[in-house]
């Protein structure tokens, strides 16, 4: 059989956002043959991310990825992006990495005869961070250190503060996608980048993070009155502090955070918070052998923690708290439910909670492969973060245009451009 009609098209085009979805047709098979769909891609870090699927043509020798179910393979049924988040990394323990957001994330689409494992069709996808006319500008301001996203157009633009801390660095993925819906984001980094400590400072200094807050108010780009956060993991406990110390702030969403300060004490002007100190003794090993530390941090409201709580009666910003019910870092549904109570006890309706189950603990931007296990910088070695994949990106997507829709609603929208919503 001849094989040079054979083509994936890629629409609406091959260049899209990371962010965006992607519609796959294959075209030139014959009546009702048989293929498997692979995709890949290579991280910033040379880490190898893979999925594949097994479909059979229609009657016209055609497969469209968003009608047709896959037969097989990394996932079954019709699901249109399921070659983008069922991708797996050959290492275990990876989460994706990207670095230079300057630049697309490559993702190869092949056809190939199931029988024969030929390669009948390729197509690659260039899945981008930045719009035309946005800009990157790194910051080295006093003492902050970051990268600042401002859309296309004149401004000034709801200004976020994006406070991905996760490992250390800056992760500018989130920040760029962000900004290309309208905001002004800045993503500050917090150790592990330039001169910035190499390793967790002893104490959460909130003055670093005022001083950052204080930049974006500032800012001619930057539309006031109040400032948005967008936080996760650890990094909710900079947001919750800011939050509860802090002025200038109006809306802050809290990703699978703790209300509690844990591991380094806080510190602002003469206050002083302890930390609690996670349980290690209530570490479990899974049927993999890797670590579950999902119940070492303990309930907020026990009396052995008071000390540890973040004021949050104290904050007059709108909250939207994000809670994955497979989280296995922590607890966060039980945390973000105590988060409203403290909320609600002091008479305020402040706030929005959505849970998301069979969820993990690391919710990135839709279509990033799901990370399952991995690194963690206070325990030494990997640990699972829980979720299946398929509800895992279901969250995401989810998340990622409420996150969009609560920043609208109150930091104002009058210079986000409309078609960056869609």
């Amino acid at each position: 059989m001849a094989y040079s009609r054979i083509s994936i098209k890629l629409l609406p085009s091959f260049h899209c956002l990371f962010d965006k979805p992607v519609q796959i047709k294959v075209e030139g098979l014959a009546p009702r043959q048989r293929v498997e769909l692979r995709s890949k891609l290579v991280d910033d870090r040379g880490v190898i991310f893979k999925a594949s699927a097994h479909y059979a043509a229609d009657e016209s020798g055609q497969v469209d990825v968003s009608r047709s179910p896959s037969l097989g393979g990394s996932y079954t049924g019709v699901e249109p992006m399921g070659l983008f988040w069922a991708m797996a990394p050959e290492t275990p323990h990876s989460k994706l990495l990207k670095k230079n957001v300057l630049s697309p994330t490559l993702v190869e689409i092949g056809v190939l005869c199931e029988d024969t494992g030929e390669v009948l069709a390729s197509e690659t996808n260039e899945r981008g961070f930045m719009t035309e006319g946005m800009r990157r500008i790194p910051l080295q301001e006093d003492r902050i250190r970051g990268v600042l996203f401002l859309p296309p157009g004149k401004g000034p633009f709801p200004g976020i503060l994006d406070l991905y801390t996760f490992g250390g660095g800056i992760c500018e993925p989130r920040a760029s996608l962000l900004a290309s819906k309208g905001f002004a984001v800045l993503a500050l980094a917090y150790y592990v980048f330039q001169d910035l400590p190499k390793t967790p400072p002893k104490h959460v200094d909130l003055e670093y993070f005022e001083e950052a807050l204080t930049f974006l108010k500032r800012h001619p780009q930057v539309q006031g009155p109040g400032i948005g956060i967008l936080s996760s993991s650890h990094g909710c406990t900079f947001t919750l502090s800011m939050s509860s110390f802090l002025s200038g702030i109006s809306a802050s969403v809290c990703i699978n955070g703790c209300t509690l300060i844990t591991l380094k004490p806080l510190h602002y002007k003469d206050i002083v918070i302890p930390p609690h100190m996670p349980n290690l003794k209530n570490i479990k090993i899974t049927d993999s052998g890797l670590l579950d530390v999902s119940t070492c941090v303990s309930d907020p409201i026990l009396e052995m923690n008071q000390d540890s709580l973040i004021p949050i009666e104290r904050a007059s910003c709108q909250f939207l708290f994000a809670a994955s019910e497979d989280d296995r870092n922590w607890n966060s549904p039980l945390f973000a439910k105590r988060a409203t109570e403290m909320l609600r006890n002091h008479g305020k309706e402040t706030f929005e909670l959505v849970q998301y189950p069979k969820a993990g603990h690391l919710l990135e931007v839709p279509y990033m492969p799901h990370c399952s296990s991995g690194f963690h910088g206070a325990v030494g070695t990997a640990v699972v973060f829980g979720g299946e994949p398929k509800a895992h990106s279901e969250a995401q997507l989810d998340l990622w245009l409420r996150v969009q829709e609560f920043f609208r609603k109150h930091l104002g929208n009058k210079n986000i451009c409309q078609t960056a919503m869609l």
